[in-house]
C-alpha cells in the first residue's frame, strides 16, 4: 500500500506535465482571447483585465464541476451538451451581431474628436468572458477529458483536479495579463473611429464564424 510521500515526486511530476500541455493550449489562439484582445483595444486594459477574469471565473466553475463529475453529464447526456452547444451558439451570435451593429454607427466628427468610441463597462466585459465561457461545452468536455489522463493512479480526484485547474488558472493570469497590456497599448495608437469599426467589424465575423462552428459541432 502506497504512502502518501509516494505520491510527491509522482505528482510533481505529472503537474509538471500538465502545465506544459496547458501551457501550449492556452497560448493557442481562440475564443476567449480574441474577446480579450477585442475587449482590451475598444475599452483599454480595465477592460481586457474584466474579460478575462470572467473567462478565468468560467474556467473556475469547469475545474469544480469536473472536480464533483458533473462535468460527465456534458458527454452522458446528450440532451444536456446539446442544450449547452445551442445556448453557446446563440451566444456567440448575439456577442457577433453587437459587435457588427456597433461598428456600423458612423462615428461624428471623426478628424476632430479621435477618441469618440465610448467604453461598454468592466461589468459587460466580465459578463462577456464569462458567458463565452460557461456556455461553451468544449470547456467541459476539456476538463473532464484532459484532466484525468494526468492524474498518478491512486491519487485523488477531487483535490488533484483542482490543483490541476489551479495550475491552469495561474497560466491563465499571466498569459492574460500579458495579452490585455499588449493589445491595449496597440488601442492606443488605434483611436480613430474607422480603425475601431475594422475591429469591431472583424470581431464580429470571428464570433459568428465561431458561432457557426460550435452550432456544427457534435459530441
Amino acid at each position: 500500500m502506497r504512502h502518501l510521500s509516494d505520491y510527491d515526486p509522482i505528482m510533481l511530476t505529472a503537474a509538471l506535465v500538465f502545465a506544459g500541455v496547458a501551457l501550449l493550449i492556452n497560448v493557442t489562439p481562440g475564443l476567449d482571447t480574441l474577446l480579450v484582445v477585442r475587449t482590451s483595444i475598444s475599452d483599454g486594459r480595465a477592460g481586457g483585465i474584466a474579460a478575462s477574469l470572467g473567462v478565468m471565473t468560467g474556467c473556475l466553475a469547469w475545474g469544480i464541476a469536473a472536480a464533483i463529475g458533473l462535468t460527465a453529464l456534458l458527454t452522458a447526456s446528450h440532451t444536456a451538451y446539446e442544450t449547452l452547444r445551442i445556448c453557446g451558439a446563440l451566444y456567440l451570435v448575439y456577442l457577433g451581431v453587437s459587435a457588427l451593429w456597433h461598428a456600423r454607427r458612423p462615428a461624428p466628427a471623426e478628424a476632430l474628436e479621435p477618441e469618440a468610441t465610448e467604453p461598454r463597462g468592466r461589468w459587460a466585459a466580465f459578463r462577456a468572458g464569462l458567458g463565452t465561457n460557461l456556455l461553451n461545452p468544449k470547456a467541459g468536455v476539456f476538463y473532464m477529458s484532459l484532466l484525468p489522463q494526468f492524474m498518478p493512479d491512486g491519487a485523488p480526484m477531487f483535490s488533484t483536479t483542482l490543483l490541476f485547474t489551479a495550475i491552469d488558472l495561474a497560466e491563465l493570469v499571466v498569459w492574460y495579463w500579458l495579452v490585455s497590456g499588449v493589445a491595449a497599448a496597440l488601442g492606443e495608437r488605434l483611436r480613430r473611429p474607422s480603425v475601431r469599426r475594422r475591429l469591431e467589424q472583424f470581431t464580429g465575423i470571428a464570433f459568428l464564424g465561431f458561432a457557426a462552428n460550435l452550432a456544427a459541432e457534435r459530441p
